[in-house]
């Protein structure tokens, strides 16, 4: 008899949240891509039904967030965020949010 959490459904992967002041190799990915306006990357770390918040306004997928970043592109790593299945699943920005280091 299994005892224990049941292991999660089937193409349905486990949220990871990271608040460590390290930015995260996806997130990273992210914003590379964003600076080098690469979408097609940055659709490959996207989830497809991506939550991005930025200043309190949100956008919900991936396809609107692409379009979001082609005229308003951000420069600054997210306050919080949450990955699913390898990709980036919801991502906030604040406005008081710190400028990466260069």
């Amino acid at each position: 008899m299994r005892t224990g959490p049941a292991p999660p459904a089937a193409g349905f992967g486990h949220p990871t949240t990271c608040c460590t002041g390290r930015v995260d190799h996806v997130v990273q990915n992210a914003l590379d891509a964003i600076e080098r306006r690469d979408w097609g990357q940055l659709k490959r770390v996207l989830h497809p039904y991506v939550r991005w918040t930025e200043n309190e306004a949100t956008l919900r997928g991936r396809t609107k967030v692409l379009v979001h970043l082609a005229a308003h592109p951000v420069a600054n790593p997210p306050t919080s965020y949450q990955r699913r299945d390898g990709q980036i699943y919801h991502w906030t920005t604040d406005a008081g949010s710190p400028a990466p280091p260069t």
